[in-house]
């Protein structure tokens, strides 16, 4: 059984910019998913922004990030990271799931998404933006 927690920065258009910086600086691989990718209209202004991205280090190091759209409110102050946590094992996903939404915001029930067999989204009780998932592997 693995967990990972990893930064998940949230940008306005300069996510592919930043991940690029973050591997010249950090090293290792990048891996960059747009919205047209994803199946977003392709004529979309942000059809090629980063809907999913993330360089990891053979160190261990690892940096999420993405655009966040248009259609949704964005302050870098305000919105500008996530704490993912990343797992193997659904019980255990489901295990952190419900002790994180205790007095949260749900942003997206936990469930199967186009990319993981479990991912969701709360705000805590603090303010702090968790994303929870299943990691699968990624195939370009």
């Amino acid at each position: 059984m693995t967990v990972n927690v990893t930064p998940h920065l949230n940008f306005r258009g300069d996510a592919r910019a930043a991940l690029e910086f973050y591997q010249q600086a950090l090293g290792g691989h990048i891996a960059v998913v747009t919205y047209q990718d994803a199946g977003a209209d392709p004529a979309a202004a942000s059809a090629n922004e980063i809907m999913w991205g993330q360089v990891a280090s053979e160190s261990g190091i690892r940096v999420m990030a993405y655009d966040v759209p248009a259609h949704l409110p964005y302050d870098q102050g305000v919105n500008s990271v996530f704490v993912s946590v990343r797992c193997t094992d659904e019980a255990e996903i489901t295990s952190f799931w419900n002790g994180l939404s205790d007095g949260a915001e749900i942003l997206q029930d936990l469930g199967a998404s186009a990319w993981s067999p479990m991912y969701g989204m709360l705000r805590d009780r603090f303010g702090i933006v968790w994303v929870l998932d299943i990691e699968v592997p990624y195939s370009a």
